[in-house]
Order: structure tokens, then C-alpha cells, then sequence
């Protein structure tokens, strides 16, 4: 069993590459590297080569930080995410033939895999399936059904469903990189597994992550995943917002934001200022500190409004007895806790990847709210590694596609297409010739033979 662990965080604004190691010690993450984001929009994967020319130097940057001459990135656990991803409640009823046996874990398990055929809209798939409660004859929502035995059975499920289309985007480009996919797990239980503990997810907690793109909420309570949403807006949003009131460049958006940003206008100095030097000749800009944080403000309270939103609609209003977590880099903007607290009704705390479930000795740079996706997702393929069920909390990666197509023309020639995803060198990967097709002419020879099957104008002397 390999003490690595490797995984792909494919985020709105940057594209991370990052690998942790386990010890006697702990989980420490020995190699993280990131790179600003190019070709993905609210999560989802649009533009495979720009994802790619991404992708490859964070590669190749971890490559040299592992000393390990044995070390191979070969397999990496991958976080999905994305706008249209929906969740939704489904059960299966189940009349047993042999009631009087008991419930096997394969047999609940079964019941579990069927609700990956549940019928969504098109273009959709079901990506996770966690089951949350079970009727057992006159046993009424047991969180258990194993080790029972009952003749009607009814388990209730929450479905996570997304865009078929945004997995294999997602998987395709792993697969160019010569990469196999170890898992592929949801975005928002990574972020959670990096920033919660087990007494919070016993409790109930919501876990909100404000991404670059959007900003994901899990609602966990029972040790459950009960609830996900995914709001189409995050930290782009409010640089946006701040670009176009404040009439200045994106770039200069960001750093306002980051270096003089609050959520609350209130405690903004109305006389002060930030001055943005002008460029090529032009004259200088001059921001209102209230004017920013009333820009900020507006945004934030409309993501946090939805968050409330959401957590009234899973039925989970004032029952998170843990409160809400929130991380991702967005969490940082000043006074974000306060309003969140305004707006909730609820605790509120900020939080990032911790010595809780880290060694102290990690890699500094993943000790960050922005690093909290990957960070979960190593920790995870730990969990895996550990023996952990994870069956119900994985993506099945799509099929990977063939090498090489051979294309056949109208006049029988042919010729062989690869698509062989590149090595980490850049070359195509080496595939097993294509077995050779009949040629055109035998084709127009059987073709032949049929049609004087069917009208009788050639005998068989002739059809050899």
C-alpha cells in the first residue's frame, strides 16, 4: 500500500496539484502547487486545453519538491463541483422474500447502488447516494437497517445530482495528462472533511465554502450528509462588483477587495480613501472606503441570504447545534463573521485546514481557507486508504476513451487517429495497433451477394 496520497483541486481561479504522505506521526502534506485558473467557469470545466495549460505546471512544480525517487504521480483523487449541481430525496421500497433473515450490509448496499439508475432530467447523473434513514416493518426511520430482519423495507436517500457533461470534461482532462482517476468526490464533503470535527458533523453543522466561482454548502448532523447546494456566485462576483461601481480593472478589484475590503459599511471611515495610480498617463483614482465596503456588503449579505435560504429548506433552521463553518478564500474578507452571524441567526467561526487534522510540519502554504478543498480531498483518499466506506461518497469516473480511432472513408481507406493522453513529458502515450477492417471492396462484394439473396440475379458461382 502506497503512504501517498495525490489529488487534483480544479477551482475557478486557480488549479491546484497537491500531495500528503502518512506516517506514524499523522498526515503531512509534503508537496502543494497552484496556478491561476484558465478555461473553468462556476466550477465546471469549459475549456480543456486552457484547464490543461494550466494544470501542467502545477505538475510538474510537485514533481521536484518530492525527493522520494520512488515517488510516481500516477493516480489522483479529483474534486468536482460546479453551478448546476442539485440535491434532491428519493426512497426505494423493497418487499423481502425471506423476511425472517437477517439484513445483510451487501443486501443494504444493493439498495444503495440501485439509486444511482434513479431517473433525473437529461443530461443529468446521479453523482452520490447517502442513504439517511430506513422503515423496517413497524420500525420507523432506524438510522441502521444491517442486523435486522423485516419483510417491508423503505429507504429514504438524498440524491446529489449534477451535469453528466461536467464529469467527463472533468475526467478527460486528468485522462490527457496520462493521470488515472482514483475517485472523484464532491467539492463540498472535501472542504468539510478539512475543516470540521467529528463532534461537529454529530452535533450538526453547515460548512460554507465562498470559492471563486461559487460558494458550496454541506449540511451535515448524525454523522449524515444531509443537505448540499452549490450558489452560482462567490469571490468573482464581488471583484466584479467592485470593478464596475469603482471603475477600475479587475486586477485592481482583487487587491481592494483582499487588502481593504470589508462586509460592513458601517465601520468604514467615510473621509477615508485608497488611491490606485493611474497608468499610461492617465490621472489617478481615488476609492471611498465606505464606497467599497457598501459594494462588499451588498454581495456578501446576498450570498449569505441564500445560505440561510438553503438551510431553512432542508428543515435544519435552528438545529445546527454546532452552528456554521466558513472557508474558502472569500472567508477572509474583514468582517465577514459579524454579518454572517446578523444574517444566520446562528454561531458563526471561520476556519481553514488546522494541526487538527494536520501535522505542523506540512508544506506552510496549505494552512490557508483557499486550501481547504484540497487539503479534504487527500484526506479523504486516506479515508479510503484506511478501509473507510466510502462507496457512497464517490463519483464513478466516467469510462476512459479509447487510444485510437480508425476512421474508414466512402472509398475504404482508412486511417488511425490517436488520442493517447500525453505522458508528463509531453510525448503520446504508446497503444496496441488497431486490428486491420475489411477492405472496401470485400464490403461491396458481401453488399453484392445480399442483394442477389434478395433478388435472385446472381448465383452463387458469381458471389465467390
Amino acid at each position: 500500500m502506497s503512504k501517498y496520497v495525490a489529488a487534483i483541486d480544479l477551482g475557478t481561479t486557480k488549479v491546484a496539484t497537491i500531495v500528503g504522505e502518512k506516517s506514524a506521526g499523522g498526515i503531512k502534506i509534503i508537496a502543494y502547487s497552484e496556478f491561476p485558473s484558465n478555461g473553468i467557469k462556476r466550477g465546471e470545466v469549459i475549456n480543456i486545453q486552457k484547464v490543461l495549460n494550466a494544470l501542467t505546471p502545477t505538475i510538474d512544480s510537485v514533481n521536484r519538491q518530492i525527493e522520494d525517487e520512488e515517488f510516481n504521480l500516477e493516480e489522483v483523487y479529483v474534486g468536482i463541483a460546479g453551478q448546476a449541481i442539485r440535491c434532491t430525496s428519493a426512497s426505494n421500497k423493497k418487499i423481502r422474500m425471506f423476511p425472517h433473515d437477517i439484513i445483510t450490509e451487501n443486501e443494504v448496499s444493493g439498495w444503495t447502488r440501485e439509486m444511482y439508475n434513479y431517473s433525473v432530467n437529461p443530461g443529468e447523473k446521479v453523482l452520490h447516494v447517502i442513504p439517511q434513514s430506513y422503515n423496517v416493518d413497524e420500525h420507523m426511520y432506524v438510522s441502521e437497517a444491517a442486523g435486522m430482519i423485516g419483510k417491508d423495507i423503505e429507504a429514504f436517500f438524498r440524491l446529489f445530482v449534477g451535469r453528466a457533461n461536467a464529469v467527463k470534461s472533468c475526467a478527460e482532462v486528468i485522462h490527457r495528462k496520462g493521470l488515472k482517476i482514483q475517485r472523484m468526490l464532491l467539492e463540498p464533503i472535501a472542504s468539510a472533511r478539512a475543516v470540521i470535527t467529528e463532534e461537529d458533523m454529530e452535533l450538526g453543522v453547515a460548512v460554507v465554502d465562498i470559492g471563486g466561482g461559487t460558494s458550496d454548502i454541506l449540511i451535515i448532523e448524525d454523522n449524515i450528509v444531509r443537505h448540499t447546494a452549490v450558489i452560482p456566485f462567490g469571490g468573482n462576483s464581488i471583484t466584479e462588483d467592485i470593478r464596475q461601481v469603482c471603475g477600475v480593472s479587475f486586477k485592481d478589484a482583487e487587491i481592494l477587495k483582499k487588502q481593504h475590503g470589508s462586509c460592513l459599511s458601517e465601520y468604514a471611515q467615510e473621509s477615508k480613501v485608497i488611491n490606485i495610480p493611474g497608468r499610461d498617463g492617465s490621472t489617478s483614482k481615488q476609492i471611498s472606503f465606505k464606497l467599497l465596503a457598501a459594494v462588499i456588503e451588498a454581495r456578501v449579505s446576498e450570498i449569505l441570504a441564500t445560505v440561510a435560504y438553503e438551510i431553512e429548506q432542508s428543515g435544519f433552521k435552528g438545529k445546527l447545534r454546532s452552528g456554521v463553518v466558513i472557508t474558502g478564500g472569500s472567508s477572509r474578507i474583514n468582517h465577514i463573521q459579524i454579518l454572517a452571524k446578523h444574517i444566520l441567526e446562528t454561531e458563526v467561526r471561520l476556519a481553514q485546514p488546522d494541526t487538527f487534522c494536520l501535522m505542523s510540519t506540512s508544506v506552510e502554504e496549505v494552512f490557508r481557507p483557499s486550501c481547504s478543498t484540497a487539503v479534504g480531498l487527500i484526506l479523504k483518499g486516506f479515508d479510503v486508504m484506511d478501509g473507510i466506506d466510502m462507496d457512497t461518497l464517490s463519483i464513478p469516473a466516467p469510462s476512459e476513451p479509447k487510444d485510437e480511432v480508425v476512421e474508414t472513408n466512402i472509398f475504404g481507406e482508412e486511417r488511425t487517429i490517436s488520442t493517447a493522453p500525453e505522458d508528463q513529458k509531453g510525448n503520446k502515450q504508446k497503444t496496441a495497433p488497431a486490428k486491420p477492417k475489411k477492405k472496401f471492396k470485400d464490403l461491396f462484394k458481401g453488399k453484392i451477394g445480399e442483394i442477389g439473396d434478395i433478388f435472385g440475379t446472381v448465383d452463387a458461382d458469381d458471389e465467390a
